[in-house]
């Protein structure tokens, strides 16, 4: 029986505490709803995990809101220069401040951590190198930002793109570098897919991932938001996620190389611009021959022209035998459209597409 009752107990505690900050204002409410118990059981716990240093108040009676509190609070300063190496930060600052983590979390911390820190080190043209940690009972956050030159920028300048957001189209299909010598590209692509939220702030862009999801999402902002780059990454203490699940989804065969990429078609549209021509098609299939699996995902993409499905799905096709071509979350009229271009493609020895 005691033991039913310190389960209990912890349940409606972690309930608390994992949707305190969806509903900072009636917690009480849903918690009492949810557990079918009284406002004032209710309170107890969470006078419990007030006095813990878990969850912080503010305002008064009729006003009163909650939200987790942080146990961790830190910053951390560094020049850009040839001794600065992220190992030794990590070992130094980084993980220490992480607190008592699972062994899972905290090598995904040292992935993230190592891979931005040093991405900031070789390639921002920067001075410095600002790192932030805030941990809660359920989540740690982290950001890494520089004062150089931009990410976006950078891509769009080493590859001569038409603009920062095609860099952003190229970030997101993975294996880009402008310094293929020191890096594979990899980075960025395998560590956003790691973490519950991954943000990318760079002047008036925002790249965004978030855990689950398969689009990666553009935000404009109309200023800048400050020079250089900030990376934002955000990751439950206790998820039971691990870098070799997320290595496992992309990476296969018996090279267990990184052959699969998942590219968002919309990022390919300029404002209202539809998708109709063989331009557009060959800016989004740059590089994707570096694949063996290419899953074009059209979410938020309601039509395509015949010039840009059959540059796609006939030409590219044809000429890379050995690329399957997925196409997923299509409306009625872009699966028509591919389609009737498909109906070319079906003899021997062209290229290979899923259904």
């Amino acid at each position: 029986m005691a033991g039913a009752v310190r389960g209990r107990t912890e349940d409606i505690r972690r309930f608390i505490l994992d949707h305190v900050e969806a509903h900072p204002d009636d917690i009480a409410k849903i918690t009492a709803e949810k557990f079918d118990i009284s406002r004032q059981a209710v309170n107890k716990h969470m006078t419990r995990l007030r006095s813990e240093g878990a969850l912080s108040e503010s305002g008064n009676t009729r006003s009163r809101a909650y939200k987790l509190a942080a146990l961790t609070e830190w910053r951390g300063l560094y020049a850009i220069g040839p001794n600065l190496a992220e190992d030794q930060i990590w070992t130094a600052d980084i993980r220490p401040n992480l607190g008592d983590l699972p062994h899972n979390v905290m090598n995904i911390w040292h992935h993230g951590f190592t891979e931005m820190f040093n991405n900031a080190i070789d390639h921002s043209e920067g001075t410095t190198i600002k790192v932030t940690i805030a941990r809660t009972a359920i989540a740690t956050q982290m950001s890494i930002g520089d004062n150089g030159v931009g990410i976006f920028q950078k891509i769009q300048r080493a590859l001569n793109l038409l603009d920062a957001r095609h860099a952003l189209l190229e970030l997101s299909k993975g294996k880009l570098t402008t310094d293929p010598k020191r890096h594979s590209g990899e980075g960025i692509f395998f560590t956003s897919r790691m973490f519950d939220s991954f943000d990318i702030h760079s002047a008036e862009i925002m790249y965004s991932h978030e855990f689950g999801k398969a689009e990666d999402w553009l935000l404009e902002f109309p200023t800048v938001i400050g020079p250089g780059t900030l990376v934002l990454m955000k990751l439950n203490n206790h998820t039971v996620r691990t870098t070799t699940k997320i290595f496992d989804q992309y990476a296969f065969g018996e090279d267990y190389g990184f052959n699969k990429t998942v590219v968002p078609v919309r990022l390919a549209q300029y404002g209202n611009d539809q998708l109709i021509s063989r331009s557009q098609a060959k800016r989004l299939l740059a590089r994707v021959e570096l694949f063996k699996i290419v899953v074009f995902d059209f979410r938020d993409v309601p039509a395509i022209g015949q010039a840009f499905a059959d540059e796609i799905f006939r030409v590219f096709a044809n000429s890379h035998p050995d690329i399957e071509l997925d196409p997923i979350h299509t409306s009625s009229e872009v699966r028509r459209m591919i389609d009737r271009v498909r109906a070319g493609t079906e003899e021997p020895g062209q290229g290979r597409l899923l259904p």
